[in-house]
């Protein structure tokens, strides 16, 4: 005697799994790019309310002005306010 019920939990137990292992992966994406190689400074841009940006780059002007940028695309998207982006840190390694 067959089980009509099982092997049709069975599959939609499958479906659920795949679909949440598919979904998954979309919230590790990184929001803020990693340094590139050789990279020495770095600044942080938030605006007063929304998403801030942070960014690398060889000189301490590169990385303030990558970060104002990114400040303003990410305060756009979150909703925002990204016309009061300010760095707020700035710093270069040895």
């Amino acid at each position: 005697m067959s089980r009509p019920h099982a092997s049709w939990a069975l599959a939609t137990l499958l479906g659920l799994s795949l679909a949440l292992a598919g979904c998954s992966s979309n919230a590790s994406k990184a929001r803020y790019a990693t340094p590139a190689v050789g990279s020495n400074c770095f600044a942080k841009a938030v605006p007063t309310t929304g998403e801030g940006g942070l960014a690398w780059g060889n000189t301490l002007s590169i990385a303030q002005q990558k970060s104002l940028n990114n400040c303003v695309r990410y305060a756009s998207r979150s909703g925002g306010t990204p016309r009061t982006c300010q760095v707020v840190m700035a710093k270069c390694k040895n």
